[in-house]
């Protein structure tokens, strides 16, 4: 079965850095979207940036020129760099990708387990 795994977030005080990391196993045939969503207390989750498979990018307006999205396809990965942090970035962080088996068929989205980040004074 295909997994994704993220980390890299934890407690940083306003106007700090991040980075985070997601990557996917098993058996995979190719990876079409990968993609940072987020989701704080009371809030639904909201996308924060996605990356096609060519490798065009999309990111909210709330962390345009802070947040920075990458793929390494070789390593079936996805980083999301986050500079200039505030607290409103406060929220537990999703990897997302959709991906195609090496059976074929649909592309079907999974979900990492999700990584908290802090930004605090």
């Amino acid at each position: 079965q295909v997994h994704l795994v993220e980390s890299g977030g934890g407690l940083v005080q306003p106007g700090g850095s991040l980075r985070l990391s997601c990557a996917a196993s098993g058996s995979i045939f190719g990876i079409n979207a990968m993609g940072w969503y987020r989701q704080a207390p009371g809030k639904e989750r909201e996308l924060v940036a996605d990356s096609t498979s060519g490798g065009n990018a999309n990111s909210a307006d709330s962390v345009k020129g802070r947040f920075t999205i990458s793929r390494d396809n070789a390593k079936n990965a996805v980083y999301l760099q986050m500079n200039s942090l505030k607290p409103e970035d406060t929220a537990v962080y999703y990897c997302h990708a959709k991906i195609q088996s090496i059976a074929g068929g649909n592309y079907v989205s999974y979900w990492a387990q999700g990584t908290q980040v802090t930004v605090s004074s």
